[in-house]
């Protein structure tokens, strides 16, 4: 019984590559992307419960992988001349295991590909244009105008998933009036391993440790400031940049240019239809001021893989109505649990009113002085918390 997947990102090869690997089903993963050499330049935050299951499969880039050893937050206004850290986030999950690591994605991707061609998986350089579903299985048709069998289709196709509107499932959405701005720098001082989270009242300002004098920057700015940001002299954004990160790491220098993006929350009403599963952003798109939404999509591939595998070596066809609403049980509650959270924080931090801030702020510090619920924070954000799957437990299907 085959599986198609819709959607060559991240999500939808490491999903490919473990349905492969541990079950040796037919798979194949469409994707006009798959066709082209582009570069990626972004960089991910990949949690622990993310990297036991890259490191379970086999592609975890393990040179372009920077350990993240504790986060530190502030809250302040622009003008401020301190900003006081009222919370630290840090430790490990595991003995010499990390919270999380930052990976440039271009490594984790040509490692998902070059993993999948050699295990079987078949790369397709097209697109889903429709898929028509009987009691028995699914037909897909491509935009080149073949057609694919199967038993489940996967729509891991991002936040404008073609595959969620053909199954008609509603997607809820709202948008922030920020943008997103994403780049690489390159700094004088080492960064220790140590990312800083500034919230700002236009939105949060994340600087996130790569390999080397480098790291990513995830800042969060009104819509209005935004406004061709990206299309600015170097000069100009480094200064920008320097009055909300400040003088920490030296001197800065952009290493790649700097990508736009509007920020959004959305989730679909159904993670699943007939003979569909939908992961990844097809399925969620959160607030990226905790790093979360890369993970929430493995977690989607871990559990995803954990049902049809079950299934499967039951006899069983995965695309039963049972084998999907098992997946959507297990993903329901984890994601809109952090999608409200990021969404309400993202609120509530995103404004200058004093009140307000020194309620947060007497938040921040009271947990900062509970180390067992910063602790329990810490695995959840890694993926460990509740029933996880094998996958993220670092166990094979």
């Amino acid at each position: 019984m085959s599986i198609l997947i819709a959607g060559g990102g991240i999500v939808g090869l490491t999903l490919a590559l473990a349905l492969r690997r541990g079950l040796g089903a037919p798979v194949t993963v469409c994707d006009p992307a798959l066709a082209r050499n582009t570069a990626d330049l972004r960089a991910s935050a990949i949690a622990a419960g993310g990297r036991r299951m890259l490191m379970t499969l086999g592609v975890w880039p393990e040179a372009a992988a920077q350990p993240v050893h504790k986060m530190l937050i502030t809250d302040s206004e622009l003008g401020d001349l301190l900003r006081p850290t009222f919370l630290t986030v840090g430790g490990e999950v595991g003995p010499g295991e990390p919270f999380a690591h930052m990976v440039e994605n271009e490594s984790l991707v040509g490692a998902l590909r070059r993993a999948c061609r050699s295990t079987g998986v078949v790369l397709l350089g097209r697109s889903v244009t429709r898929f028509e579903t009987t009691q028995h299985g699914v037909t897909a048709r491509l935009d080149d105008g073949t057609r694919r069998a199967a038993a489940l289709i996967v729509g891991a196709d991002g936040a404008r998933s073609l595959m969620r509107d053909m199954a008609g499932i509603q997607w809820i959405a709202w948008g922030y009036a920020q943008t997103g701005l994403v780049a690489t720098l390159a700094h004088e001082r080492d960064h220790e391993g140590c990312a800083y989270e500034h919230f700002l009242p236009s939105g949060p300002f994340a600087m996130l440790p790569l390999t080397g004098r480098r790291s990513s920057i995830v800042w969060s700015e009104r819509d209005d400031t935004a406004a061709g940001m990206a299309a600015r002299p170097a000069a100009e954004i480094i200064e920008e940049i320097e009055l909300r990160f400040g003088p920490i790491l030296g001197r800065l220098t952009l290493e790649t240019p700097v990508a736009a993006y509007p920020l959004t929350f959305g989730v679909a009403r159904r993670f699943a239809g007939e003979r569909l599963a939908l992961v990844g952003e097809a399925a969620h798109v959160i607030h990226p001021l905790a790093g979360q939404g890369l993970n929430l999509g493995l977690r989607d591939v871990a559990a995803l893989a954990d049902a049809v595998a079950d299934a499967m070596r039951l006899g069983l066809d995965p695309g039963d109505r049972p084998v999907l609403e098992r997946y959507q049980r297990a993903r329901r509650f984890d994601t809109l649990t952090m999608g409200a959270a990021t969404d309400g924080l993202n609120r509530v931090f995103s404004t200058a009113a004093l009140p307000t801030r020194l309620t947060r702020d007497f938040g921040m510090g009271v947990v900062d002085r509970l180390p067992r619920l910063k602790e329990f924070f810490v695995r959840e954000a890694a993926g460990l918390v509740g029933e996880v799957p094998r996958l993220m437990r670092g166990e094979a299907l």
